[in-house]
């Protein structure tokens, strides 16, 4: 059984990631959730745990970046958008069990303290800005990395504040150059 209760946005995501893993998982119910939702989600992250698994969509960040504000050292697990994708529809009910299982390993906690391992000038240097195929090769190394894809600034913090090292980063960016051969 996982340690740590997995937080997600409803009652189908709760079903479909009980189906991938062995887990207490808990539903927010969109984004209007009350504070007593916040305090229990503070009292769960202190003694277990957290990681939230939300949508691939605008709506599913909205949520993470607010619980991610109000609740400390929780983990972070993302689904690419073309593996959480049925029918025209976004959401963690619609991943195969396999690839909610590599989300979830792939869970990362954000950092307290904020490092500037890169920098801007990593991302035009490495094709993720200000290219042709940026969005892309953003798309790609999110997946890789677990941490989901994001714009340009998006993609800068999450490189730093994840705790991506220097050689994860340059192995994932060969493994794209490798993939575009």
């Amino acid at each position: 059984m996982i340690k740590e209760v997995i937080v997600v946005e409803g009652k189908d995501d709760i079903a479909a990631v009980k189906a991938a893993v062995d887990a207490e998982v808990i539903a927010c119910n969109g984004f209007g959730y009350k504070r007593e939702f916040i305090k229990e989600l503070k009292n769960i992250a202190q003694r277990r745990g957290i990681i939230i698994l939300t949508d691939p969509d605008y709506a599913g960040e909205k949520i993470r970046r607010d619980l991610s504000k109000h609740i400390k050292n929780c983990k972070h697990a993302f689904l690419p958008q073309g593996k959480a994708l049925k029918k025209g529809d976004i959401g963690v009910e619609n991943a195969s069990k396999e690839d909610i299982i590599e989300a979830i390993k792939k869970a990362r906690p954000s950092r307290v303290e904020r490092t500037e391992n890169f920098t801007r000038e990593d991302l035009l240097e490495f094709g993720l800005a200000g290219g042709p195929d940026s969005s892309y090769r953003r798309e790609r190394l999110g997946e890789i990395l677990g941490i989901g894809y994001a714009n340009a600034k998006q993609l800068l913090n999450r490189l730093n504040n994840f705790g991506i090292s220097r050689e994860e980063f340059l192995d994932a960016m060969e493994r794209i150059d490798k993939d575009e051969d």
